[in-house]
Parts: C-alpha cells; sequence; structure tokens
C-alpha cells in the first residue's frame, strides 16, 4: 500500500512539474521543473528495482538542467526575474500533438500484453544492464562524467562577477587620441603636451 502512494505520488509530482515547463515565464524556472519532472520518473524507476537507470536518469538530468541554467544566464543574459517569456509556441498545434501522443501511450500502456520473463535474471544486474547499454564505450561514459563536472564548475567561476574576472578592460581611447598620440609622453590631438610631459620632448623648453 505505502508503495503505490510514494509510486501515485511521484507520478503526480511528474506530470505537475512537466506542466509548469510550459506554464512558467521563465527558460531557467522551466528548466528547473523539466529537472523535478525526471527526477520523479528516476525515482519511479528506482521502485521498480531499475536501479541503474534510475540513478542515472537523476544525475543526468540534474547536471543537465543545472549546466542548461547556468550557461542561459552567463552567456545570454537571461535574467529569470526579468526577463519573462512564453514558453508554448504554436499553442493550438502543439496542444494537439501533446494530447495525441498521451493518447497512444495510455493505449499501448494498457492493451499491449507485458512481456514475460525469458531466463534467470544476472547476479550483478547494474553491471550487466550498463554493459547491454553501452558496451565497449563505458570507458568514454566514466570519463564523460568528470569533464560535465568541470565543466559546471568553470562555468559558474566565470559567471561569478566577484570572481577573477571582475576588472574590466581598460577603457579604448577616442579616435582623436589614437591619432593624436596620447601614449606616455606624447602630445594630445590640440597639439599640446600632455600633462606628464615635463618639455623634453618636441616643442620644450
Amino acid at each position: 500500500m505505502l508503495t503505490t502512494v510514494i509510486f501515485a505520488a511521484l507520478a503526480l509530482i511528474a506530470v505537475a512539474a512537466g506542466i509548469a515547463v510550459f506554464r512558467t515565464d521563465s527558460m531557467a524556472r522551466a528548466t528547473y521543473a523539466l529537472a523535478v519532472s525526471f527526477v520523479a520518473v528516476g525515482a519511479m524507476m528506482l521502485q521498480f528495482g531499475l536501479d541503474y537507470i534510475g540513478v542515472v536518469t537523476i544525475l543526468m538530468m540534474v547536471m543537465e538542467m543545472a549546466i542548461m541554467a547556468i550557461f542561459m544566464v552567463m552567456f545570454m543574459g537571461m535574467n529569470p526575474a526579468l526577463m519573462p517569456m512564453d514558453m508554448v509556441h504554436n499553442k493550438r498545434g502543439s496542444l494537439l500533438i501533446a494530447g495525441g501522443v498521451f493518447v497512444v501511450l495510455a493505449a499501448g500502456a494498457f492493451l499491449v500484453p507485458w512481456p514475460a520473463r525469458r531466463g534467470a535474471p544476472a547476479v550483478d544486474l547494474t553491471a550487466s544492464l550498463g554493459e547491454a547499454i553501452m558496451g565497449n564505450k563505458m570507458l568514454v561514459m566514466l570519463t564523460v562524467s568528470p569533464v560535465l563536472f568541470a565543466t559546471l564548475v568553470s562555468a559558474v567561476v566565470l559567471a561569478n562577477p566577484r570572481g577573477r574576472y571582475r576588472d574590466h578592460p581598460p577603457p579604448l581611447a577616442a579616435p582623436g587620441d589614437a591619432a593624436g598620440g596620447t601614449d606616455l609622453g606624447g602630445t594630445g590631438s590640440d597639439g599640446g603636451t600632455a600633462p606628464h610631459d615635463h618639455g623634453h620632448h618636441g616643442g620644450g623648453r
């Protein structure tokens, strides 16, 4: 009974968070709502005993959505509070497509017979499932994980206004100043000497 209640609660959270993706007016909020929806789906997979799929889904979606939100704020200047936006385009068409897909998937879940188990399960289900999904690419996936983590940390460092890159570059010289030579000891555009010139260059005493 408790398992059924937890499953129903997770299903409601997943659906509600999925709806929030299209109801919110911020790309960042939509990103985190999508992450919540996938975390709930991953927890439901854990209830079915699919430990590998459930954990990978949760970790992958949390990292992916966090990186996406940080990069949107850092590179696109999207302030979640100051830049409201509509998350739905072609509302009528998207509603018809989403409704049709939902009906087809629901009908398949209720009408298609579930397959029966054949053979005995492996001793280590996680290892066998990872080998079946990744094959000889498992080393690549193990390498991608720290790279994604380093990307997230680097994005946070670059996006921090009080970090290493807080100093502004020196202002560019005006066209007249560049022509007149405003470098050290040079003359200005009006022919006079710069304030630090003590007459040791042309026109001095």
